[in-house]
């Protein structure tokens, strides 16, 4: 099966999607879109392999401690975006064995999400964030597999620049930072490093990353939708889905001035290279 979009960034191992999960992945699939589904901590990146273990193309997983379950933090739908129900996470403590397992399965092509989220920062939380984050850098350069990076700016400091200090440091491997949000300067300063810039469906609807979306090479991007989050336009107001990666890929091509084949194609390659998959 010849795929024509990959969202390389959704959640369909959340329970968001319990009742009609595999309807969720039926409608992409059908559609030529393909999908990675990203852990955040031990079950949801068990889930993920689940997952993609009941389709044989299409469907892939990535494993990993997400920064902010790395500590005991609360969470609201204001932080969320839409389509984020509030919650509390209770910390988990990084099992390098664990996931050191869980990577070994052939579906798994990338290590995370992982990085460092300075949205509510306390001292403990940075610590044990850095820690975690260096672990995964280390998981990743063992198994040869890409780094899925979360990475979000808050306290008046860049946790970009942070983080790409330490992967500088500590990686052997390239990765992407899903999801970017920060300003072209940061983004320059990651193309620079060799890493990859992801975009979700806030750019149908935002303006404020139309310098990075346009600047940024066109084969070091890639589309994602980060579902059951931030649903792009004309879906707004529904949860979020693979499916509607294709509004995403259509806003890359429009804010560029470029043609949307040429964009859709050249962005299904950079996931090919990246992750190590096929999907033409």
């Amino acid at each position: 099966m010849s795929f024509r979009y990959i969202d390389i960034h959704s959640h369909l191992n959340f329970v968001a999607f319990d009742a009609d999960r595999e309807e969720t992945v039926k409608r992409a699939l059908d559609a030529g879109v393909a999908m990675i589904n990203v852990g955040t901590q031990q079950n949801t990146s068990k889930k993920a392999i689940e997952l993609a273990e009941t389709h044989e193309q299409g469907v892939f997983a990535i494993v990993g401690l997400h920064p902010v379950h790395t500590s005991t933090s609360f969470h609201d739908e204001k932080e969320l975006g839409a389509g984020g129900k509030e919650f509390t996470s209770h910390g988990e403590v990084f099992d390098g064995t664990y996931y050191r397992e869980l990577v070994r399965n052939q579906k798994v092509v990338g290590i995370g999400e992982c990085g460092l989220d300075y949205y509510r920062l306390e001292p403990e939380s940075e610590k044990k964030q850095k820690e975690v984050f260096v672990q995964h850098i280390a998981l990743a350069n063992e198994a040869k597999k890409p780094l899925m990076l979360h990475v979000r700016n808050g306290s008046g400091r860049s946790a970009y620049r942070e983080a790409l200090d330490i992967l500088k440091q500590e990686a052997k491997v390239p990765g992407d930072f899903h999801f970017f949000a920060g300003s072209w300067e940061e983004a320059r300063e990651i193309l620079d490093a060799g890493f990859y810039l992801s975009f979700t469906g806030v750019i149908t609807f935002a303006r404020e990353y139309a310098e990075v979306v346009k600047n940024a090479p066109l084969d070091r991007i890639m589309s994602e939708t980060d579902s059951p989050y931030v649903t792009p336009v004309p879906f707004r107001g529904k949860r979020n889905e693979p499916l509607y990666v294709r509004e995403v890929v259509k806003a890359i091509a429009l804010i560029r001035n470029e043609d949307e084949e040429k964009v859709r194609s050249q962005l299904i390659a950079n996931a090919e290279k990246l992750f190590a998959i096929s999907l033409s």
